[in-house]
Order: structure tokens, then sequence, then C-alpha cells
């Protein structure tokens, strides 16, 4: 039950966005086993004014930066969470073609009763 936020440059087209959704929906299916139309995701476009990036970590960033958080279960392993991490990157560079560079992940553990998924209710817990 990942929930996915995705924050990049405004500009991209449709195509680009939509390929962003489908490269992470797959390695989260691939590397974390999600459930077959697990799909949570957000796109929120900021404007060079409101985005803003840095080269920390000797990693040499683009305006084609995007930031992925995703919150999922704390029941992941940090081998899972690698693996996640790699085939993000390497599917985003397939589709839609980010530099790994430019590839920014940030995963949340959130215990299980802490999720509604919809009619008010603690599915999980």
């Amino acid at each position: 039950m990942p929930l996915i936020h995705i924050s990049l440059r405004a500009g991209k087209p449709e195509a680009y966005r939509q390929a962003v959704f489908d490269s992470l929906y797959r390695a989260m299916r691939e590397a974390l086993g999600v459930p077959e139309d697990d799909q949570f995701m957000t796109i929120s476009e900021h404007d060079a004014a409101n985005f803003r990036y840095g080269n920390a970590f000797g990693v040499r960033r683009s305006d084609d930066l995007v930031y992925i958080q995703i919150t999922v279960f704390d029941t992941r392993t940090a081998e899972q969470k690698k693996a996640l991490f790699r085939r993000i990157a390497q599917l985003l560079g397939e589709r839609p073609g980010i530099r790994p560079e430019d590839v920014f992940v940030n995963i949340l553990d959130a215990a299980r009763e802490n999720w509604s998924v919809g009619h008010g209710l603690a599915q999980f817990a």
C-alpha cells in the first residue's frame, strides 16, 4: 500500500508525467511485490522559484531533478528498499529518460494501524 508523492519542475508534457507514474508503479510491483492496481500517486509541479536543490553528497543534479517520497508499511526490509531505489533509477532512466543523478527518493515507514484506505475504516490495524 505505498503512497507516492512526486515533485518536479513545471513544464513537462503529460506523456513524461505518465511515464514517471508507470515506471514507479512497475518498480514497486517488482521490488516490493505490491498488488496489481495499487496505484496511489500524485505529482506536484513547481516553477523555478519554488523548486530548489543542491549538489550535496557528490551528486551533480540538474533542473530535471525529481523528488519522490514513498510512504509504506513499516514491514519493508532494508534490502527491499535498496532494490526499490535501484529499480526506480533504472526504470526512470529508460522511460522517460531521467538521469540517475536526478532521482531523489525518500521512504517513510508507517505502522499498519496508521492507514485508512476508505470508508473510515482501519483496514490494516
